[in-house]
């Protein structure tokens, strides 16, 4: 694989995993779940970006968690 082939595979795991983080964001935002089933989307979110992004887990701990923490302290008023 060359470096535009590499790039392009990049640029299409960010945008893959930008829609999986918008769309979880919004299901808890506005769904009817519970606290835990929106606690098992964020998790599968992790599993999902960890799959497109294996030694990234620390980076998903610093961006996402923080950002779904607080969404879950919105919508469930913890």
């Amino acid at each position: 694989m060359d470096d535009k082939e590499k790039i392009k595979e990049e640029e299409r795991k960010i945008r893959q995993l930008r829609v999986a983080v918008d769309l979880t964001k919004n299901i808890i935002s506005q769904g009817e779940i519970t606290y835990g089933e929106a606690l098992k989307l964020v998790e599968a979110l992790k599993s999902f970006a960890m799959n497109l992004f294996p030694e990234k887990e620390e980076t998903f701990e610093l961006i996402y968690r923080p950002r779904f923490k607080r969404v879950l302290e919105e919508r469930y008023r913890l």
